[in-house]
């Protein structure tokens, strides 16, 4: 079960488990599509209610996980046997479920005296701690899918674990809200569809995790320990980079939802979580590249970290290659896009493009982030996490006074674009290692030039074509335009080491 500590780690280790792991995380594509059967079932003033409640979940639960999610990337694949790997991974679950747990039943008991803290419409005013009351539960079940599966990671298992959580977990509560819906036609069908939704993925999350970790040890050994010790360290080392990740994410809703009265706060919520929902397909990218290379870079930093200057260089010239042209495309194409969410959507144009487009800039850079978190130093973390938040900070109020909801989004795309490149610095100066080594530049300039076209169709497309034929056009042209990318920018020693789906594509 746990890996072979003389392994050589390569370029080809990465791109094997970036395919899996793009492949499953396809499955994060029905999140976003069911995000506009939300909206039509509910409103967009109530699913504004549902965007600020789950908003402040994860929130919470990335605070009060101590860190744990990212923990476990640094400390199991150094384990030196199968009892170390189970104790670090019973030691997050303790660490970070049992304050969830605790703050959960706080919130749940006092949901009559938070519910005045939100804004929502006329319609939905009696409900708020009725929704409370049931969803502050998601809180322990969302920590411990995201630690159980940060636990499958750590082992490698890319696949398995994101086609849990983004395809069937997705398609349970797309299934139950649908089916709840019809019963109750209010947003708290939406609320317990969620949480019923979460409790499956728990469990199916246990049955993977006994595949990859002797759980037979869970309770037979002693408690404490160094594991648990080392476990702790390492997440609270990289709490504050996560806590940052996630403000960015999402408190923004929240913010707007706070500061805009009755039902225009829930709407404005709703539409910045549209739009992130949407910019959130070229993060598929960057999550990918940040799932694969944590593991993988720790376990090859034991030879030095000079072994992990070739990973992080691929893994950045690949993630320019594909996220160039997605960008582009969909930045060019919003109008279609947002045309699937209804009436009112399109107020979130301008906040698509700008999230979209900071997102290009934070997968190129971003591979320094999970590459610093398990060989870097712990105190180096807390720099890029503080610098990128007090970016975003400075100018958000004036932004948000002068330009609303798209003022949010330019501030916030700053923040996590700010504290995406200081790692990148960081390893740079400390770890002598950096991306842009030949030949990096003619694959940025390559990607860039060979996407204008797919930006300047998608434009067309969107703005000529009817409803559903616009969108079939840029899905297609966005498919055309990665193509081209992969296929002309990469060197041919970057497309070969795609292996079987590399020759599949016609890359090779």
């Amino acid at each position: 079960m746990s890996g072979d500590a003389s392994e050589t780690i390569t370029s080809r280790d990465v791109a094997k488990g970036l395919g899996t792991t793009l492949l499953a995380r396809l499955g994060g594509v029905i999140d976003v599509v069911a995000q506009p059967l939300y909206v039509w079932l509910f409103g967009l003033a109530s699913f504004g209610l549902y965007a600020v409640l789950w908003a402040a979940v994860n929130l919470i639960e990335n605070i009060a996980d101590l860190g744990m999610t990212s923990s476990l990337q640094r400390v199991v694949p150094q384990a030196k046997d199968e009892g170390e790997a189970v104790a670090a991974l019973r030691a997050a679950l303790a660490i970070g479920v049992l304050p969830c747990l605790l703050i959960a039943a706080a919130a749940s008991l006092g949901a009559t005296h938070l519910a005045p803290l939100l804004n929502v419409a006329a319609g939905d005013a009696g409900r708020v701690a009725e929704a409370i009351r049931i969803f502050a539960w998601a809180l322990p079940l969302w920590a411990f899918v995201e630690i159980a599966t940060s636990g499958l990671r750590a082992r490698r298992v890319f696949g398995a674990e994101i086609r849990l959580r983004l395809f069937w977990e997705q398609v349970i509560r797309l299934v139950l809200a649908a089916g709840f819906w019809f019963a109750n036609p209010t947003i708290i069908s939406l609320f317990t569809a969620h949480l019923i939704s979460l409790a499956i993925t728990c469990l199916l999350s246990v049955r993977l995790l006994s595949r990859y970790y002797d759980l037979r040890l869970f309770f037979r050994m002693p408690r404490g320990g160094p594991m648990a010790g080392a476990t702790l360290r390492a997440g609270l080392a990289a709490l504050p980079a996560n806590m940052v990740a996630r403000l960015f994410g999402d408190a923004p809703p929240i913010l707007l939802n706070a500061i805009l009265p009755g039902a225009a706060g829930a709407t404005s919520a709703a539409l910045y979580t549209i739009a992130r929902k949407v910019s959130s397909i070229v993060q598929l990218v960057r999550t990918a590249f940040a799932y694969v290379l944590a593991p993988l870079a720790s376990a090859a930093s034991r030879g030095g970290k000079a072994e992990v200057q070739p990973l992080y260089a691929f893994a950045t010239r690949l993630a320019f290659a594909l996220v160039v042209p997605l960008g582009l495309v969909m930045a060019g194409g919003g109008d279609a896009i947002l045309g699937l969410f209804g009436r009112g959507a399109d107020a979130a144009h301008a906040a698509l493009i700008v999230l979209v487009l900071a997102r290009m800039a934070e997968a190129v850079f971003g591979a320094a982030v999970p590459v610093q978190q398990v060989i870097g130093g712990y105190r180096a973390q807390l720099v890029a996490s503080a610098t990128g938040l007090a970016a975003a900070a400075i100018v958000a109020a004036p932004l948000l006074t002068r330009f609303g909801l798209t003022g949010m989004a330019i501030a916030v795309s700053l923040g996590f674009i700010v504290a995406a490149v200081v790692p990148l610095i960081q390893l740079h100066r400390y770890d002598a290692i950096h991306p842009f080594e030949r030949p990096f530049l003619r694959v940025a300039t390559r990607s860039i030039l060979l996407s204008l076209p797919g930006l300047a169709c998608a434009f067309l497309a969107a703005r000529m074509l009817p409803d559903g034929a616009d969108i079939a056009a840029v899905s297609l042209i966005m498919l055309g335009s990665i193509w081209l990318s992969c296929r002309f920018a990469l060197p041919h020693g970057d497309r070969a080491t795609l292996g079987g789906t590399g020759r599949a594509l016609r890359l090779v």
